[in-house]
């Protein structure tokens, strides 16, 4: 069994991106239940079905299986409301690997900075352009932009988030 233990921040300026490498990446939601979610995930010729067991604080249960590209490609038109479009940059850090979301379409205007962890109460160094953390706030999960896309969200519930 897998376990991802994840950290999320919305990032405060452009500085993360010298020296960052970007994919273009397309995923959807076959489904969003409280207890799991079944994404599929296009990376250029790359794809992956993951299987996501509900947050447990930091942490949750993760599977992850390769797919055929044209599998991918069938599976995202299955896909509902939103598939997430998104570049993701690559950035070494103080010996981790963050990654930056950049987002597009119906979540244009978001950036979201993530880092895995190998457990909960890992120490790391936090980069000058990292903003607030949002790791507990359901809204800026990729499933829940996939129901309730960025652009939909208003300057009161932004700033109330």
């Amino acid at each position: 069994m897998g376990v991802e233990i994840e950290r999320k921040f919305l990032v405060s300026d452009d500085r993360w991106r010298e020296g960052a490498e970007a994919s273009e990446y397309r995923q959807g939601y076959l489904a969003v239940q409280e207890r799991c979610t079944v994404r599929v995930r296009l990376a250029g010729a790359r794809a992956w079905l993951t299987i996501k067991g509900a947050s447990r604080g930091l942490s949750r249960q993760e599977f992850e299986y390769p797919l055929p590209g044209a599998d991918a490609e069938q599976l995202l038109q299955l896909c509902q409301p939103t598939v997430i479009s998104k570049t993701r940059h690559r950035l070494m850090h103080a010996g981790h690997c963050w990654e930056i979301d950049e987002f597009h379409g119906d979540n244009a205007g978001l950036v979201i900075a993530e880092i895995e962890l190998s457990h909960a109460d890992e120490a790391f160094d936090k980069p000058a352009w990292l903003g607030r953390e949002v790791s507990a706030d359901g809204r800026y999960y990729n499933a829940a932009l996939s129901r309730y896309p960025y652009r939909l969200w208003n300057e009161r519930n932004e700033e109330n988030g």
